[in-house]
């Protein structure tokens, strides 16, 4: 264990002595931290971590996405950043639901390379987001996606495809629709020509310079969520007591809705909570005590309310540090606001128990994990590569 990562070390120390971008020593890397922790990290302590592949040709937008959604850059921003020309590794750890890693692979590396261990990859990934650009000619790009997928799930069915048809900002409504047909006719056509048409797919129009890209990781996000279900329950059970139209649980800081209750997603309406939180966010900055602990100038205790001009009230109340609520109602069931404020309280309990759970079995792994690694130390009388339970 101590060894592969002393070859880890001394391999970047080698690239960045050389300030050289050497496509092989990337593959050397990918290949040494897949086999230190396969599909997750930080296995010794128990923090299951779900890997999310961006893919695709380059200048796709692939580092773009990532950088506005994550890191708040804004669109015009993303103009000025260089192409990618090695894999990038994130860890996004906002909060207890949302955990998990994104891998940025530069276009122009070829991962079914001799070289490569793709088996490695593809084994521990959750979900692969393959990213095609719109305003292009998209026939290389879906041979490259046919490939992909039929790869990946050859080596874990498990896996989340998910394609984002990206940069149609620029197009009109026809031909985004026009365009999004087009690219799901090939692309299961060619799935069932191979055989695989077992295999599922899902297609996103998405784009940096409105909420779309938002609202498709936030999907992406949610399959990758283990107590989904549960959290869907919990917020169809608050609405139906509160009289309440629309809720949703959001990362404050991504912006990505983890759950939301079962009547269907309007676009506007999500936009008016992005909306929102940002306002929540800029007001708290500007007026707000900062969180010295978690570096927010928000906390658990935070709330706001706006009142529309057709009589909609939306209500924005904190769950956690990380976590807010946001909701949509009548201005006469907004009356009642002691009785939507004790349901929010019983809400708020039933997600701490949530997270406790969570918290319990990642305890319980870090404690099995550990004994195993402790046996195989004292059995072999070496250090060894443990076998880490998932």
């Amino acid at each position: 264990m101590q060894y592969s990562f002393i070859c880890i070390a001394h391999l970047k120390t080698k690239v960045l002595h050389n300030n050289t971008e050497d496509q092989n020593t990337d593959q050397v890397l990918l290949s040494l931290c897949c086999f230190i922790a396969p599909g997750f990290s930080d296995s010794m302590n128990g923090v299951v971590k779900p890997r999310i592949l961006l893919m695709g040709l380059r200048r796709s937008g692939k580092s773009s996405i990532q950088k506005v959604v994550f890191h708040k850059m804004s669109p015009s921003e993303t103009l000025f950043l260089e192409s990618t020309n090695k894999i990038c590794r994130e860890d996004v750890s906002s909060s207890s639901f949302v955990s998990f890693q994104i891998w940025d692979f530069p276009g122009q590396i070829d991962f079914f390379d001799p070289t490569f261990d793709y088996e490695m990859i593809f084994r521990g990934t959750g979900a692969l987001i393959f990213v095609i650009d719109s305003q292009d000619n998209y026939v290389e790009a879906l041979s490259r996606l046919h490939l992909t997928v039929t790869r990946a799930y050859k080596v874990n069915p498990d896996i989340s495809f998910e394609v984002f048809i990206h940069k149609v900002d620029g197009l009109s409504d026809d031909h985004k629709i026009e365009k999004q047909r087009d690219i799901h006719k090939r692309t299961n056509t060619d799935l069932t020509d191979a055989g695989l048409e077992q295999i599922h797919l899902s297609f996103y129009l998405t784009s940096i310079y409105d909420h779309s890209i938002f609202e498709a990781f936030s999907k992406v996000v949610q399959k990758l969520i283990p107590q989904l279900p549960t959290l869907e329950n919990l917020l169809n059970i608050f609405i139906s007591n509160s009289g309440i139209e629309k809720a949703f649980l959001f990362d404050v800081g991504s912006k990505i809705y983890i759950a939301t209750d079962s009547s269907p997603v309007d676009m506007q309406t999500y936009e008016l909570c992005c909306d929102m939180i940002d306002v929540v966010i800029d007001i708290s900055c500007i007026y707000g005590m900062p969180n010295v602990e978690a570096g927010l100038p928000h906390d658990k205790d935070s709330m706001a309310i706006i009142h529309l001009n057709n009589t909609t009230v939306i209500y924005l109340k904190e769950v956690t540090k990380f976590l807010a609520m946001v909701c949509f109602l009548r201005k006469e069931s907004f009356a009642r606001k002691g009785l939507i404020d004790y349901n929010f309280h019983c809400f708020k309990k039933a997600i701490q128990e949530v997270f406790d759970v969570r918290v319990k079995v990642q305890q319980t792994r870090k404690l099995l994990n550990q004994r195993r690694w402790s046996k195989l130390t004292l059995t072999s009388g070496v250090i060894l590569m443990p076998h880490f339970l998932y």
